[in-house]
């Protein structure tokens, strides 16, 4: 009897902080993986023999997001690996170089944010969905996903994070375009919108999230975890979201909720 083959998710950023978190989970969840990072592979063997106790196959596919080549690197890693794929999770993102004021915001910093937090996410996206609609269209049975990994920050207003809340803002309506146009082949397109998490990224400024969640920040009063995101998006991942394509799950603790 042939063994089934498992679902395979490429998750880009996928070695640490929340992308790992999300590979954990979707490792948990019955995915083989293909993760993608800027490192070179043995400063991420750690990350990947982790995932690999989980039992999921792994790859990990080098590439830079921001780049053309470097998307299709990695797609093509992932095709050479596996020889399919059924869910994408855009979760790769930087920061704000240098966190400058919007009145003193450069050219340069703001270029390199959006290659890789929005128009890396677009097209690799684009790459993927010719992938799965082939996919689609040779098995029927086939049932493929994309998540996009955003922030909160694409709401409310830093301003010295300027191009960073920008490229989340944008990215909302990534999630809105390949939703409408996928969802005829049964792919299903969801964002999930983190708050403050605790990972690598926020390290340097632990002191004022402590102190701010001490104050009443958020409504869950505690720091967010990659494992509180990654569960979120295994839920999107196995399916148990129907009817919903679009849809943004917030992961923020209640911060961005409204209150008297």
């Amino acid at each position: 009897m042939t063994k089934q083959k498992k679902r395979v998710a490429l998750v880009t950023g996928g070695s640490r902080g929340i992308g790992l978190g999300i590979a954990a989970e979707l490792a948990k969840s019955g995915f083989d993986l293909a993760i993608n990072g800027q490192r070179e592979e043995l400063q991420v063997d750690a990350s990947l023999a982790t995932l690999r106790k989980l039992g999921a196959e792994v790859a990990y596919c080098r590439g830079d997001v921001g780049t053309a080549a470097g998307r299709q690197a990695m797609v093509d890693g992932v095709r050479s690996h596996f020889g399919r794929l059924h869910l994408l999770v855009n979760n790769a993102g930087i920061t704000s170089p240098g966190r400058r004021d919007v009145l003193e915001a450069t050219e340069e910093a703001f270029d390199q944010v959006i290659a890789v937090n929005l128009k890396g996410a677009y097209f690799l996206s684009q790459l993927a969905a010719h992938w799965m609609i082939e996919q689609r269209q040779q098995d029927p049975t086939y049932q493929g996903g994309m998540v996009n990994i955003s922030s909160i920050s694409g709401e409310i207003a830093s301003l010295n994070r300027g191009d960073y809340c920008i490229s989340w803002a944008g990215m909302a309506m990534v999630t809105k375009l390949w939703a409408a146009r996928l969802a005829e082949f049964g792919i299903g397109v969801y964002e999930v919108r983190p708050g403050v998490i605790r990972s690598d990224m926020t390290a340097g400024v632990t002191e004022k999230y402590d102190k701010l969640i001490a104050e009443g920040l958020t409504v869950e009063p505690r720091w967010g975890t990659p494992e509180d995101v990654g569960r979120a998006v295994a839920v999107l991942a196995r399916g148990e979201l129907s009817y919903a394509t679009g849809s943004v799950i917030m992961v923020d603790g209640g911060l961005t909720l409204r209150r008297l």
